[in-house]
């Protein structure tokens, strides 16, 4: 993996103040496209008052006078910045640019995503291979299952939980990003459609009860996500794939997934991690576990159990 963290300069820290400060958005300077994806932009840039790059979500202009989708994006700034735990983005500011349109600033989360790493095992690769075995990556896993835990406790369901929102850093940190869809409870939410119903999130990682509409959903629609997120760390396949998202969303709803220890024979499994996977996808909310704790606990009491056998 390359090293692209960003250095650190001296220029950057001195104790001199900026020649041009400004507490607007003219502090941001050297902007660079990060990415573009649905209805918003992602923006790399220089905060020029702290000598650091910082990220700006902003809406593409086509839809930056749109109200919905402006509620949409104040919403999910407001929501990151009330969750402060070290696995979630730290916010920085709502703020108007130049034209008056709205965007957030938030810390640029360096690393590979999740699903970069599946690809990288997928194809066997060694440094990948050697960087993430199974100790590794149950980590990961178990700093998401403790982010969750604490977003959980706040009323607060992300909806969307999928390997490319999950950033692993060069030092073991993880980072779940992407709050744009999230439920929180007592609240009208902008990713439902005109009837109210309760979906959001990617077709391959949504529970049964996200496609259906008509329930309600809570904690256990995330586990569910997270279980095939588990399922695809252990195996690199998707559960529930199908040629077409109709398909998927079949097979989500009517069709057990295949074990993973035979979806994916060559690779190391352990029977636990195993039954961990299935009971977190089960159709019925209550065959899953019922919190996001005690699926993190079930990791961590098969962690403590290998380590006393010293297996893993």
């Amino acid at each position: 993996m390359t090293n692209n963290l960003s250095m650190i300069f001296s220029a950057d820290v001195s104790g001199v103040p900026p020649v041009e400060f400004s507490n607007d958005y003219r502090k941001f300077q050297q902007f660079k496209a990060l990415s573009s994806g649905g209805k918003a932009n992602l923006i790399v840039c220089k905060d020029n008052n702290l000598g650091r790059p910082v990220v700006l979500k902003k809406l593409r202009k086509d839809v930056a006078n749109y109200e919905k989708e402006l509620s949409r994006l104040l919403r999910e700034a407001r929501i990151t910045a009330q969750l402060q735990h070290p696995a979630t983005v730290p916010l920085y500011e709502i703020g108007q640019d130049d034209e008056g349109h709205w965007y957030f600033a938030m810390k640029k989360i360096e690393g590979q995503t999740l699903f970069e790493i599946i690809v990288g095992l997928y194809h066997r690769e060694p440094a990948i291979e050697k960087r993430f075995n199974l100790t590794r990556l149950l980590n990961i896993f178990r700093q998401v299952c403790d982010a969750m835990s604490y977003a959980h406790a706040r009323g607060v369901i992300h909806r969307d939980i999928k390997p490319e929102n999950i950033i692993v850093g060069m030092f073991g940190e993880v980072t779940l990003i992407d709050w744009g869809v999230a439920k929180v409870w007592g609240m009208p939410n902008e990713g439902d459609d005109q009837k109210g119903n309760d979906r959001g999130g990617t077709p391959l990682y949504m529970s049964p009860e996200q496609i259906l509409g008509h329930k309600p959903v809570d904690e256990r629609t995330d586990i569910f996500s997270m279980g095939i997120v588990l399922y695809e760390m252990m195996t690199q396949k998707e559960p529930f794939r199908g040629p077409t998202i109709q398909d998927t969303f079949n097979n989500i709803i009517n069709n057990d997934a295949m074990a993973p220890r035979k979806a994916a024979p060559h690779r190391f499994i352990p029977e636990t991690i195993e039954r961990i996977c299935l009971k977190s996808i089960a159709k019925d909310p209550a065959d899953r576990f019922q919190s996001m704790n005690e699926m993190a606990e079930a990791i961590s009491d098969f962690q403590n159990e290998a380590l006393m056998r010293g297996s893993v």
